[in-house]
């Protein structure tokens, strides 16, 4: 069995006849410290084996009980040590000031052994409760933020696990997942400060926005393979049916919703973005032909993304675009495709643009990565 560990008890006073009387009161119960002065107490306090509790003694000459007090307060080793105040003062002021500046107890001089002896267990009592809650608080809150970082690696994974079924019907997009979901950040962050967006973007919607972005083309998983990998122009009749994918991204998103019992944030930036980031600042885009503050903000910095994505990547029926020419042709869209302010972003991010494209370069299909 393991043996008991005795509680510490630091006794503090300038009399050695009452520091002798009151370590052969405590000693068969604790492991008891002594100090006959506040400069020795306190350096005491801050070496192992830390005191469990201290007896401080308030009429000192040089440094007084309440000047020990308060250092030991101010420092973060001794902060938490309970303190009994005991002196010869018996009058109700000293007592008040005593637990005023925050000791737990004030014992008066002649001192009473039983009485002694049960204040001291009582406050070691409490302060083993105190540790235990404390350590409690510890392992809850280590345990919470465990369980958080694990649901935020599954999110992560389930929505990367989605967005690759659109890419694996689509094997040309290669790293367009990465690249979009850069752009979006950067736009984001860009635009955090601004007056029309700072209310939105906050911190929490960046960090959801960011990680919901690889989903705006989850629709084209309904898209038939003659169409979604057709390597020349597309009929009309063909466009009309690649246009659903919008659509249906977003019924894909909304169902999920459904099957869970409380609003799920990034779903919601989710389906704004598969369902919306093909409209259009001037209201000429699909599915919905919405303009202007009508388009959800998470759809249009999508929209910009993406269209910058497709003209620098290699497709079949394409060679990449240069980043200055895509540059010029998102410049041109600014208040008819884009919204001003969302391409004003991008050409102030535009060098955080080009590090993201050549970070996660794309190579002509195929030739291997």
């Amino acid at each position: 069995m393991h043996e008991k560990t005795l509680s510490t008890i630091l006794i503090v006073d300038d009399s050695p006849e009452n520091l002798t009387v009151l370590s052969e009161l405590l000693q068969l119960d604790y492991r008891v410290r002594a100090a006959t002065s506040g400069e020795k107490a306190l350096r005491i306090a801050a070496t192992p084996p830390w005191p469990d509790l201290i007896l401080l003694d308030v009429m000192m000459p040089g440094m007084d009980g309440y000047e020990v007090f308060t250092q030991l307060r101010a420092a973060p080793l001794t902060r938490e040590i309970p303190v009994i105040f005991v002196t010869a003062m018996d009058s109700a002021e000293s007592e008040l000031r005593g637990l005023d500046a925050g000791a737990v107890d004030y014992i008066a001089k002649p001192i009473v052994p039983p009485l002694l002896l049960a204040r001291v267990r009582t406050q070691l009592e409490l302060k083993q409760a105190r540790d235990w809650l404390k350590n409690q608080n510890a392992y809850l809150e280590a345990e919470l933020a465990r369980r958080m970082s694990e649901n935020l690696v599954v999110q992560e994974v389930s929505i990367h696990a989605l967005a690759h079924l659109a890419e694996i019907r689509d094997p040309e997009t290669g790293n367009h997942l990465r690249r979009t979901q850069g752009y979006v950040r950067a736009l984001a962050r860009q635009l955090q400060p601004h007056p029309r967006f700072s209310s939105f973007l906050t911190d929490r919607v960046i960090d959801q926005l960011t990680k919901s972005a690889p989903l705006h083309d989850i629709g084209k998983v309904g898209i038939p393979d003659s169409i979604l990998l057709k390597p020349g122009k597309l009929t009309p009749d063909e466009w009309e049916i690649m246009k659903t994918h919008a659509k249906l991204g977003s019924d894909a998103i909304e169902q999920a919703e459904r099957d869970v019992d409380r609003l799920v944030e990034f779903l919601v930036l989710a389906k704004d973005i598969a369902h919306y980031h093909h409209e259009k600042w001037d209201g000429s885009g699909y599915p919905e032909g919405l303009a202007g503050d009508r388009i959800p903000i998470a759809a249009r910095l999508m929209a910009l993304a993406d269209v910058f994505d497709a003209m620098i990547s290699p497709r079949i029926y394409k060679p990449p675009m240069l980043l200055e020419d895509a540059c010029t042709i998102i410049i041109a869209g600014r208040g008819r495709h884009f919204d001003p302010d969302v391409t004003d972003a991008f050409l102030a991010s535009f060098d955080e643009f080009r590090e993201i494209a050549a970070r996660y370069i794309e190579n002509a299909p195929g030739q291997s990565n």
